[in-house]
């Protein structure tokens, strides 16, 4: 076990702690008798030389012994205080051989519950089910539900509030000014040029159009990617240290995560060509039949069925790969390796992750729509293009104006989402290993909760 988020690699075994190397088998009492030493005999003295029994006994009379007649110098025990379960039952005067009749109560020195020692709660009284599970961070270390990992991220986000909204907001800031730059340099010069009359238009000008549109649209993918990818790698490792409840600053969180964030670029640019090539291949066959020339509504019927197709599988791969990037990140995996964990940790759980994860997306939109979508009326209503900006039907240009007021409102969504999305993404990763890998017993060692075995666990499954 090691401090790191990671929590030790899956397969590896936490040392034993507390035992003897070499030592098998639970440890002896020390007050046990030995082999060669006899039991105290009925009546003897307990303390005795060489006794080890304890030398506080109960007080004589309350507690005899489990079988056999009672001794002639005991006195009986007295009668109980009422009736107990129900009148005379043949076989005695009161009962069943107990004298006052029914069963009876307990003799004194026993609890209120039948035959239950004094001090323990009786049949039916005092059982509150298990104890609740160890909670030293944001969630209690049992399988968690739908309610508390998105609970679980929200809470992150407000006990760490300083640090992670300080990385969304540097996130946001980074991709919505780049977004409002390209859109106000590139893809205005480019959609104006596509509106010109058809008269004037050419060829080139349609080609510079879509030119242009493709390297502001690329600058904009790649500057977000890479913001996105810093961000994922720190708020994975902060949602990590707030489920053990121990604090981690953001640069404490850079120097946990820099190490892994080459990998993690390499593992979303490979998720992304593999969803493309999917996309890719399922249009192919459709597309090729429009190119041949055969029947238009044939082909076209194709590419239909193959981009449907395409997506299909798209969403499954994704859900299947879905859980790479925490593995990535926490356990110090490879790209190729954290596929393959991810797919083992879905395996099974399939419709579970993509219900969570599409309600986190949908509560993720739904928010950031509050929040846009009034600073766009604003912008449109400062704009002097008025609602065509904000409906995009002024003609392919945007105002200044609105770029910046909507950028504001897209600033301040993005800053309260990528949290979310991420806890929920983190939190997930580890509900799945504690269902199938027992890692809340990691876990609580490592946030250093009493209580919890210290034993050498078998082989971690799915390793």
């Amino acid at each position: 076990m090691t401090d790191t988020p990671g929590w030790a690699s899956p397969g590896s075994a936490p040392s034993s702690e507390g035992r003897e190397p070499g030592a098998s088998g639970p440890a002896e009492p020390a007050n046990r008798p030995g082999p060669t030493e006899p039991a105290p005999q009925p009546g003897s003295d307990p303390q005795g030389p060489g006794s080890k029994w304890s030398k506080e006994q109960p007080p004589a009379g309350q507690w005899s012994a489990p079988t056999g007649a009672p001794s002639p110098d005991q006195a009986p025990p007295p009668p109980p205080p009422g009736p107990g379960w129900g009148g005379p039952q043949p076989g005695g005067p009161g009962g069943y051989g107990v004298p006052g009749g029914g069963y009876g109560g307990p003799p004194p020195g026993y609890g209120g519950g039948y035959g239950t020692p004094a001090g323990y709660p009786a049949w039916g009284g005092g059982w509150g089910g298990p104890p609740p599970a160890a909670k030293p961070g944001v969630i209690p270390l049992r399988p968690l539900g739908v309610g508390e990992i998105l609970d679980g991220a929200v809470s992150t986000m407000r006990t760490y509030w300083r640090t992670v909204l300080g990385i969304a907001l540097a996130v946001a800031v980074v991709t919505d000014t780049c977004l409002v730059l390209v859109q106000g340099f590139f893809v205005n010069d480019a959609l104006a040029r596509t509106s010109l009359d058809g008269r004037t238009a050419t060829l080139d000008d349609a080609y510079q159009s879509l030119r242009d549109s493709m390297i502001g649209t690329g600058i904009v993918t790649v500057i977000s990617a890479a913001a996105v990818i810093v961000a994922t790698a720190l708020l994975t490792t902060i949602t990590s240290r707030a489920v053990l409840g121990k604090p981690v600053s953001t640069g404490e969180a850079w120097r946990e995560a820099r190490p892994q964030i080459p990998r993690l670029a390499g593992l979303l640019i490979l998720l992304g060509l593999i969803t493309i090539g999917v996309i890719v291949v399922g249009a192919l066959p459709g597309f090729l039949v429009l190119l041949s020339g055969g029947s238009d509504a044939g082909g076209a019927a194709l590419f239909a069925l193959g981009i449907l197709g395409a997506v299909v599988v798209a969403v499954w791969l994704a859900i299947r790969y879905y859980l790479a990037a925490p593995a990535l990140m926490l356990e110090r995996q490879s790209v190729t390796k954290a596929m393959s964990r991810s797919a083992k940790l879905v395996r099974g759980s399939w419709w579970r992750v993509f219900g969570i994860q599409l309600l986190a997306w949908l509560i993720a939109n739904i928010v950031s729509a509050i929040v846009t979508i009034p600073f766009a009326l604003i912008g449109a209503a400062v704009s002097g293009d008025g609602m065509d900006d904000f409906l995009g039907t002024s003609g392919g240009h945007v105002g200044w104006a609105f770029l910046i007021i909507r950028g504001i409102g897209s600033l301040i969504g993005t800053t309260l989402t990528l949290p979310i999305s991420a806890g929920v993404t983190v939190l997930l990763y580890i509900d799945q290993r504690i269902r199938r890998e027992a890692l809340d017993l990691e876990l609580a060692r490592a946030a250093g909760v009493q209580g919890y075995s210290t034993g050498v666990p078998g082989r971690v499954p799915g390793s």
